[in-house]
């Protein structure tokens, strides 16, 4: 029996290591824990008070609930440094520069907010950009996952009129622009 219970803990002391699946019996070989569904997501602990967690490995990953995102410690356990990871943390940006053409006064002008951000974006020039940089910005890819705000315009040259869902802007062009004319647009993240 003594002989049993010795090989049984030394069996136990080896530590076994493989992939885990959860909903897949093939889980993919670069993954420690591979979970699969088309209608269920991955629940992480949600931590209200970062400090409560005692030595928290670098790279441990959670719901940070007073940020509203996934956060990282991105320093030591010893000197916690929790970072958002979500893109999301930034719920808001300003649209890069557009020209409006304002040399003729005209009603029922357009600009297609989200196809000129996503064009700027989409392929920057090797020689506008550092020489280690990708060609492309990350940008978001449907122009229904932002909403579409002018915060401030100049209303002696700009009647805004409207703004569509995804991102077409409706305006009037009340006189020339002068070099204190402005327009500040606003995309907020759904």
């Amino acid at each position: 029996m003594n002989k049993i219970i010795v090989l049984i803990l030394v069996i136990t002391s080896h530590v076994i290591t493989a992939q885990v699946g959860i909903n897949t019996s093939n889980p993919d070989p670069s993954a420690a824990l591979d979970v699969s569904s088309t209608t269920k997501g991955i629940l992480l602990p949600r931590i209200s008070n970062l400090a409560s967690v005692s030595n928290p490995a670098t790279g441990l990953v959670i719901f940070d609930t007073n940020k509203k995102c996934i956060s990282q410690n991105i320093g030591t356990p010893a000197a916690p440094n929790w970072s958002c990871l979500s893109p999301y943390v930034a719920k808001f940006f300003y649209m890069p520069s557009v020209v409006f053409d304002t040399s003729t006064i005209a009603a029922g002008q357009t600009k297609d907010l989200y196809t000129l951000y996503k064009n700027q974006f989409a392929n920057v020039p090797a020689n506008a950009r550092s020489t280690s940089a990708p060609a492309a910005i990350p940008f978001f890819p449907n122009a229904s996952d932002l909403y579409y705000y002018v915060t401030g315009y100049d209303s002696t040259v700009f009647k805004i009129n409207s703004i569509s869902d995804t991102g077409v802007l409706n305006y009037d062009v009340l006189s020339n622009a002068t070099s204190a004319s402005f327009i500040n647009i606003v995309f907020v993240v759904k």
